[in-house]
């Protein structure tokens, strides 16, 4: 028996092998390729012939399970406990892991047909497993879980920053930026990693939005979070509430974040103020870090499908340039280039 993919395609010869070792192909029906992220694996639903299905991650080569960065983040978050999709097999030599199949509905997916009221308790769910992650990820610190070792610093976040400008501003749109303009950049961005790297940190997912996040039996389950580190207690919220994929209304985010605040008993006023301060700094680094992604995936990997998620993003960096006077140098440089920001 041969496993064939959909519209009868044959299946990638690691993925057949896969199947024949583990003893499941004398149980698989179909295997259909999935969708994948911006990363080097792929995706494959193998359907089996009781009903149920998993989820098949092919790395672009072999693995070492027990230094692989998803298997040691999944085992720390399921000791959290965050909901995670179980890891139920792995192959090292072929690149293979086996998964729980969690569907296909993304929390951006799901949003389209909710309720105002299950639109809320979603949000309030998410906003609620970071505190916990924040929470139970400091009392779990330990030298087995790569995220501690890795943090938000100087470098990282000025590479991000960077990186907005060599694929968004110069690629995508075509910016030629003058010597002064640059040295102005620099310091601008000198200025907010510093602020952001000094932060107390915490533990990140470092991707939570939307379409990270999956609706499976009525319940939100994290995904993509390999790349979790240390970083800002405001990182995941903004990540969440200044998402590149959907609209949060600004009432919305005012009461998320009073909810997440509440959760993790932040009452004073002044506390309260500059946490907002920290969060819109965070946001503003993010989005533009955003944009150089989709200015790269345009611009480098031909890849149209984020250029829809542009105008949202700089309507986030917009009103955050405008809303404190210590960015006004800042807008000035970046509006010559970009005219949704005048």
């Amino acid at each position: 028996m041969t496993a064939q993919a959909y519209e009868g395609a044959p299946v990638d010869e690691r993925v057949e092998r896969y199947l024949r070792k583990s003893g499941l192909m004398a149980s698989t029906q179909r295997v259909l390729p999935l969708t994948g992220d911006a990363s080097d694996r792929r995706y494959f639903r193998i359907l089996l012939a009781d009903g149920n299905s998993v989820v098949l991650a092919l790395h672009a080569g072999p693995i070492d399970f027990e230094t692989l960065p998803f298997a040691r983040v999944a085992e720390l978050l399921g000791k959290i406990p965050l909901p995670v999709p179980a890891i139920r097999d792995h192959a090292d030599a072929d690149g293979v892991l086996l998964l729980e199949d969690l569907g296909d509905v993304t929390l951006q997916a799901h949003l389209g047909a909710a309720s105002l009221s299950e639109h809320a308790t979603l949000y309030r769910s998410a906003v609620g497993l970071i505190e916990l992650l924040q929470r139970r990820g400091a009392e779990l610190a330990s030298d087995r879980y790569p995220p501690y070792g890795i943090t938000f610093d100087v470098d990282k976040l000025t590479w991000e920053l960077d990186f907005f400008v060599r694929h968004f501003l110069e690629a995508y749109r075509g910016a030629s930026l003058s010597a002064t303009e640059r040295a102005a950049l620099d310091d601008e961005w000198a200025a907010m990693t510093t602020e952001l790297a000094a932060e107390s940190l915490v533990l990140c997912h470092r991707d939570y939005h939307s379409r990270n996040l999956m609706v499976h039996e009525s319940r939100l389950y994290l995904i993509d979070f390999q790349d979790a580190r240390l970083g800002p207690d405001t990182y995941d919220l903004a990540s969440l509430l200044r998402d590149s994929y959907v609209d949060v209304e600004d009432r919305e985010l005012d009461e998320l974040i009073a909810y997440f605040l509440a959760l993790k008993g932040v009452t004073a006023a002044n506390d309260i103020a500059m946490f907002r301060s920290r969060f819109d700094l965070v946001a503003l680094q993010r989005n533009l870090k955003a944009l150089g992604t989709f200015g790269y995936q345009t611009t480098t990997r031909s890849n149209a499908v984020y250029i829809q998620y542009i105008p949202r993003t700089l309507r986030y960096v917009r009103a955050n340039l405008a809303k404190y006077a210590r960015f006004g140098r800042l807008l000035d440089v970046l509006a010559a280039h970009i005219a949704e920001l005048r």
